[in-house]
């Protein structure tokens, strides 16, 4: 049987590949033989990196909170094992989010675990 060098399956796949490669600089976003094995390596660094970003984000919200605490005359570590004897129960990202928009809600909060580290 001979081999198929021009059926439509053939063009889909390539394009498929081509469509992917979209952006890659010099014969990566033309030439299929060498498009493919930039897509493929793409790929790999997408899933990779889509687990990377957990750690990376936790890390950056961890920064705001401790940058926001030092300013309220508090370490990020006993800031939250204050905010957990007060049970106070937000999360990081979240904690991050108002420290950044709104320092005066955040002054409250630290205020509240402050309080219960006392009491404790």
């Amino acid at each position: 049987m001979p081999r198929a060098v021009d059926g439509t399956k053939r063009k889909d796949h390539r394009k498929k590949i081509l469509k992917l490669a979209k952006g890659y600089r010099g014969r990566r976003s033309t030439n299929h033989k060498t498009a493919k094995d930039a897509v493929a390596k793409g790929l790999m660094y997408a899933y990779r990196d889509r687990r990377d970003r957990k750690p990376t984000f936790r890390r950056l919200w961890i920064a705001r909170i401790n940058a926001a605490c030092r300013n309220e005359g508090i370490s990020y570590s006993r800031f939250i094992e204050a905010a957990a004897k007060a049970n106070i129960v937000v999360d990081r990202k979240v904690l991050a989010d108002i420290a950044l928009r709104d320092p005066a809600a955040f002054k409250v909060i630290v205020e509240q675990a402050k309080a219960a580290s006392v009491k404790a």
